[in-house]
């Protein structure tokens, strides 16, 4: 497994890289959000921490960039704890937010979780980039959708949402496990965030969104993606 650890805190990131290393990860290092770009578009890394204030470029910026060709893993370091900038990180594309200063052991417990996250979800593996259920079409490397071939614009959430779904045909998940993979264990937002998500799948996924075929309820358990 390769982290890539971006932050302008050469003294935070010498540790970050020593405690994950002791973990077994190879882990790459730079200090500005160019060179962040650049190797994140070299190397396929498995989970990038990124700073949101560093020089050239910001890690909003670099996150959003990253999200254009891949779906890597992405939690964001900052000294900020507002909440509307956690919700700004997270619509520009991260997956995870963690406020300065940190426990490491948390820090490590987060990067294993996102780890086995993008597992579930098909991780990087070429062989399944792209994934065609009916009228409905995935490829995970654009981070793109089709309806009947025409392309369809998703948010990262409903992306994310979608792909775990058509991953797992038939597979129910409750509200609370789909808050837990998709939005994080930390998330404090109301379940029913789900169901608004699954209902714009629908409204742009669906022939007819009042009679879905694919993004179905399991009344009482959770929602699933009709097998074919």
């Amino acid at each position: 497994m390769r982290i890539l650890v971006v932050d302008d805190e050469k003294p935070l990131v010498k540790g970050i890289k020593f405690n994950l290393e002791s973990e077994g990860y190879d882990v790459d290092v730079c200090y500005d959000g160019q060179t962040a770009l650049d190797m994140a578009r070299a190397t396929k890394y498995d989970v990038i921490l990124l700073d949101i204030m560093m020089p050239r470029i910001s890690g909003l910026d670099v996150c959003m960039k990253i999200r254009e060709f891949s779906k890597v893993p992405v939690i964001m370091l900052t000294a900020k704890s507002e909440d509307t900038d956690k919700l700004l990180g997270f619509e520009y594309g991260a997956d995870d937010y963690m406020t300065k200063p940190f426990n490491i052991l948390e820090l490590k417990a987060r990067v294993r979780a996102l780890v086995r996250r993008s597992a579930m979800t098909g991780g990087a593996d070429e062989a399944k980039e792209r994934i065609t259920r009916g009228h409905i079409t995935l490829d995970s490397s654009r981070r793109s959708a089709e309806k009947d071939g025409v392309y369809v614009d998703l948010t990262a959430k409903e992306f994310n949402l979608a792909e775990l779904l058509m991953r797992n045909p038939g597979k129910v998940y409750a509200r609370e496990r789909l808050l837990d993979i998709i939005w994080g264990l930390d998330y404090q937002g109301d379940v029913r965030t789900v169901d608004v998500h699954i209902r714009r799948l629908r409204e742009k996924l669906e022939h007819n969104p009042a009679v879905p075929v694919y993004f179905n309820t399991k009344w009482g358990v959770g929602y699933y993606f009709s097998e074919d």
